[in-house]
């Protein structure tokens, strides 16, 4: 008779368990071992490549976000930032949109994450030197809309004074 780590003394029914729970564990890990890579097909990947001998096209990578610039801009000042004081300062922006983007820029290394170890966790985002240095093109960038207000009044009407 063999001994299988003490199983001829469990009771059928204690077997039945163990085989059930055994069986759930092998059934789960085949599952997750399937679906794992079909959720790594799902991720979003850029159509088109980045173009790689064309400096404008790299810089835009960066920040062709619609929100990125803004992001950018609040946080030029160098004090960090908790990501719901961000999103109270563009109540335009989506919540999830702004973290994915601020993921992103955390990546690109345009800002860093510092993350607390406190309950509730806590975090905050600051603006890095990489970051800083696009801080010109983007006031580049507000003074040129600045100077052609005219050509947005025409495009999209008063609604912008309407919203303020």
């Amino acid at each position: 008779m063999q001994n299988y780590a003490g199983n001829w003394l469990k009771s059928s029914t204690e077997k039945l368990f163990i085989y059930r729970k055994n069986f759930l564990y092998m059934e789960i890990k085949q599952l997750l071992t399937n679906f794992v890579p079909k959720i790594k097909l799902m991720a979003y990947e850029k159509k088109i490549p980045v173009d790689m001998d064309c400096p404008l096209r790299l810089t835009m990578s960066l920040i062709e976000s619609k929100w990125k610039s803004c992001i950018l801009d609040e946080l030029r000042n160098g004090t960090s930032m908790r990501p719901s004081e961000i999103h109270k300062c563009l109540p335009e922006a989506a919540p999830r949109v702004l973290d994915i983007q601020l993921k992103e820029m955390v990546e690109d290394g345009l800002v860093t994450k510092t993350i607390y170890p406190e309950l509730p966790p806590r975090s905050e985002y600051k603006i890095t030197e990489l970051g800083l240095s696009l801080i010109p093109i983007i006031d580049l960038m507000l003074k040129w809309g600045t100077e052609h207000y005219d050509i947005f009044e025409r495009k999209y009407g008063n609604t912008a004074n309407d919203k303020i």
